[in-house]
């Protein structure tokens, strides 16, 4: 599809519910309120279905209130894989009408889907859809798109920041968003819990394949008192590591263990989640596993050692 096709299916229904995958981060919250807003602004109707609801997007939650409506058409939004949504994926497998997303190893089940692998962040694409909707940018929808593209490119740190990503960015400062106080939230405020939390991550940090790969982990006790939200972060953190090429982040959830994988140097970290039934970005992915922490650690051990 071309994305005035999207914009025209789109056109041709009004009641809308929006998808994101669980553990939701500032891309797939970014655009789905994004596109929910510029929804509602040319007289359709809209929701965004989260698995949670992080303080740290207060900001943009606080932007849609709710509203009632039977659901007439469901788009993902920033969502790979139907197995990322979560609690909500028995509800809305098989069910999904429309897919927009930007990972290239994309396997929703959808009717009609737009994936754009080279836009660095699903807003990217959000950005260029709402013109042809027929809808304006606003501030609130500016926050929701600079919110999208700037965590997924770590504040335009990432290589996958384009001199498109700089433009739109540029221009949804024009348009008013708050970018210094995204930025903060986003970027610079930590909790004490969260201190706290790296000084262990450091502590207990393993090193294998000759030092080329660092890997930190969670367990439930150690982030008890913290949310996924402020946790989310800590991904990058192996990575900047002096030498390494891989950096891995297990987190202990309920009944599995979430996995990110974030590479340097052009390992690729979708094809090292997708022997897991995971997937994502060449430099960042994700995916999860189930066992014991040591059973975890070792096959993650041994998968990284054969790759590097």
């Amino acid at each position: 599809m071309t994305l005035k096709e999207v914009a025209n299916l789109i056109l041709q229904h009004d009641n809308f519910e929006i998808l994101t995958h669980h553990y939701p981060d500032g891309d797939c919250i970014g655009s789905g309120f994004a596109l929910a807003l510029a929804l509602r602004q040319i007289g359709k109707k809209a929701r965004v279905i989260t698995t949670d609801r992080s303080k740290s997007f207060e900001y943009i939650f606080s932007k849609l209130k709710e509203q009632e409506f039977d659901t007439e058409f469901i788009i993902a939004t920033d969502v790979a894989n139907e197995k990322l949504l979560g609690v909500n994926q028995k509800a809305y497998e098989g069910k999904i009408d429309l897919c927009i997303d930007h990972h290239q190893s994309n396997c929703v089940n959808a009717p009609f889907k737009y994936i754009e692998a080279d836009s660095a962040a699903a807003g990217e694409i959000i950005y260029e859809l709402i013109p042809l909707l027929g809808a304006k940018m606003t501030r609130d929808i500016a926050n929701c798109i600079y919110t999208a593209i700037s965590t997924d490119t770590g504040c335009f740190r990432y290589g996958n920041t384009t001199s498109r990503t700089m433009r739109i960015a540029a221009d949804l400062l024009d348009f008013g968003c708050d970018s210094a106080y995204i930025n903060k939230i986003m970027f610079e405020t930590k909790s004490k819990g969260l201190i706290r939390l790296e000084r262990d991550l450091l502590k207990n940090m393993i090193f294998c394949a000759d030092d080329k790969c660092a890997i930190i982990y969670t367990t439930l006790e150690m982030t008890k008192d913290l949310t996924d939200d402020e946790t989310e972060g800590i991904a990058s953190i192996p990575r900047q590591i002096e030498g390494v090429k891989m950096g891995i982040t297990v987190r202990e959830k309920a009944d599995n263990f979430k996995i990110s994988v974030r590479t340097n140097d052009g390992i690729d970290a979708c094809e090292f989640c997708r022997q897991f039934g995971g997937g994502g970005h060449v430099s960042a992915s994700g995916c999860t596993l189930k066992g014991t922490l040591d059973e975890v650690l070792q096959t993650l051990k041994d998968a990284a050692e054969k790759v590097l």
